[in-house]
């Protein structure tokens, strides 16, 4: 409770609390939609918001504010497989490589820092040319955890190597603790911050690929994400028509969760970051 009460004392947490609170709730709301969101000519056509239809409705004939809710826990779900993935090759190779050093540490250094030297985007764009007709929501999520780790796995990798020197690994190893326990019981707790923080950011990083790929119409465009509802916008040119309610949506959406997540690994970082803490306790 101290922990929630510290929290919400940053007017950053609670904006992004509150905003992530919104956006969940347009997840589950998807559940109980009365239009099928792949069907089109469901509703008129282009009308303008009103009580009956909230956010409007496009020119494929769908209502949009339901559209947004399919949209909105798509786009989660392909960020959050993604980030979850990423997490799990970024802390196995970032300890391994930490912790035995070597010529271990070399070759996974190695594979990340190609990673990190490549033109990732042109990359993940012919990746994706050529699994398109294959592509849903995990395949995108498992495609962009290939590519969402290598920085994350050398910055944990540093963490570690500073803690392999501390004298408690070494009362560790004389004591005959084995290295997964090690590992688990005493090094992940020095992680954590920077893990959960690279997770916020890599859930960023995804959707925002995921968007750019859907504008370059590189994904099934049938399944409703924040990408897709915006290349479906300005395929109609929905700019240049007025159809300010259309382009809008997934635009306001986007940015909000955008900055909401931002601002979301910030503060939750700078609360767990000893310094910051030893700070509060002065003040």
């Amino acid at each position: 409770m101290k922990t929630l009460r510290d929290l919400f004392r940053d007017y950053r947490f609670c904006f992004s609390f509150g905003v992530l609170v919104v956006i969940l709730i347009l997840a589950f709301m998807s559940f109980i939609s009365p239009y099928d969101p792949t069907l089109w000519n469901v509703v008129p056509k282009d009308l303008k918001p009103s009580d009956k239809y909230l956010l409007g409705t496009d020119a494929n004939g769908q209502d949009i504010f339901w559209q947004a809710t399919f949209a909105v826990r798509n786009s989660l779900i392909i960020s959050l497989i993604a980030g979850f993935v990423s997490r799990v090759i970024a802390i196995i190779v970032g300890m391994v490589a930490g912790y035995k050093g070597g010529w271990v540490d070399r070759v996974l250094m190695f594979i990340g820092d190609s990673l990190l030297v490549i033109p990732l985007f042109l990359i993940t764009v012919m990746l994706a040319m050529l699994v398109r007709q294959f592509m849903n929501l995990v395949v995108l999520g498992l495609m962009l955890s290939v590519f969402g780790w290598a920085w994350d796995a050398r910055l944990i990798r540093s963490v570690i190597l500073t803690l392999r020197e501390r004298e408690f690994t070494k009362t560790a190893v004389l004591s005959g603790t084995g290295t997964i326990k090690l590992v688990l019981n005493e090094y992940m707790p020095f992680a954590m911050p920077l893990i959960f923080s690279t997770l916020i950011n890599n859930i960023a990083w995804a959707i925002g690929l995921e968007i750019t790929l859907a504008i370059l119409g590189l994904v099934n465009l049938n399944i409703p994400t924040l990408g897709t509802m915006l290349n479906w916008a300005l395929f109609y040119q929905s700019i240049l028509l007025g159809r300010w309610w259309w382009i809008l949506t997934p635009v306001v959406l986007s940015l909000f969760l955008f900055i909401a997540l931002y601002w979301l690994s910030v503060s939750i970082s700078e609360y767990l970051d000893p310094r910051t803490r030893i700070q509060r306790v002065g003040a």
